[in-house]
């Protein structure tokens, strides 16, 4: 039951990461230990089909519990609080930092890496700041994109989901369709199903991008470990480097450092709550 209550736990920020601008599921996975269990399931679902069940089923109770929470919540925050919220994923980031250095080390780092390492940092930099703020992406009040560019949005969100640093909703904002799927999940909640079609679309061609990109992931870590993590140190770097940046630079009326550094260390709590929590479910 321990186990379930904390992949539910685990699943919740996965969605969420999945929905917030600049933060990266496949970071959130490694802080919680399951990455590469959710990159084994995805690249090959039918193996251990009753196994892959048991162990998604909570993690996808928690990311639809996320997603009605941010849909309805977290939209809020972005409109009237972006600031002091992208320094929760800040915290988030940097909470798991000294983890993930660790397991570059253990799995035996080399200095050749570092070019691996600085490419992924410079990549994650770069998506991050060309990808801007999600202040006015969210204000968006419809669907208005066509479904070729909705299903090469998907497609491409798939693809960058299990790399590490990388978010899939940086690729919507930089496709101008982010605002638009937030609206249409909105729409759904509500139980009118006028964009039905255009976001079961998306969810599609997301899934198949993700089963695509899955498998060589999942043998870069099988082959490769400590080139992997160093890439995979690479990519945090980036991205928290980006959020920080983006951060300072934003314009927000209603920001104030007493809530920004509250939500700054609720994010290193959290993130440091999940390194211990998951060393525990391993071990039991």
């Amino acid at each position: 039951m321990k186990k379930f209550l904390y992949r539910v736990f685990c699943g919740f920020f996965l969605g969420l990461s999945i929905f917030a601008p600049g933060f990266s599921g496949s970071v959130i996975a490694i802080i919680m230990g399951i990455y590469e269990d959710l990159v084994r399931i995805v690249s090959n679902p039918f193996k251990r089909l009753k196994q892959n069940i048991l162990f998604c089923l909570p993690l996808g109770i928690g990311a639809a519990v996320s997603g009605v929470v941010f849909v309805l919540g977290f939209q809020y925050l972005f409109a009237h609080h972006e600031k002091a919220t992208c320094l929760l994923f800040v915290g988030l980031i940097s909470g798991n930092l000294h983890e993930v250095f660790t397991r570059a080390k253990t799995c035996g780092f080399r200095g050749r890496y570092l070019i691996g390492a600085g490419a992924a940092f410079a990549a994650a930099l770069a998506f991050g700041l060309l990808s801007g703020g999600v202040g006015a992406a969210a204000a968006v009040q419809g669907v208005t994109s066509g479904l070729p560019l909705l299903a090469l949005s998907g497609l491409t969100g798939g693809v960058v989901a299990p790399v590490p640093g990388m978010s899939v909703s940086m690729v919507l904002i930089l496709f101008g369709v982010y605002g638009q799927m937030l609206f249409a999940a909105n729409t759904l909640l509500h139980l009118d199903f006028t964009y039905l079609i255009p976001f079961g679309l998306f969810g599609l061609c997301a899934l198949v991008g993700l089963v695509l990109v899955s498998k060589g992931i999942k043998l870069v870590f099988e082959k490769f470990p400590g080139f992997a993590n160093a890439m995979v140190l690479g990519f945090m770097l980036g991205s928290l480097i980006s959020i920080l940046v983006q951060s300072l630079r934003m314009q927000d009326a209603n920001f104030n450092w007493w809530i920004g550094g509250i939500m700054l260390a609720a994010g290193v709590g959290i993130s440091v709550l999940f390194v211990v929590m998951g060393k525990k479910m391993e071990k039991a």
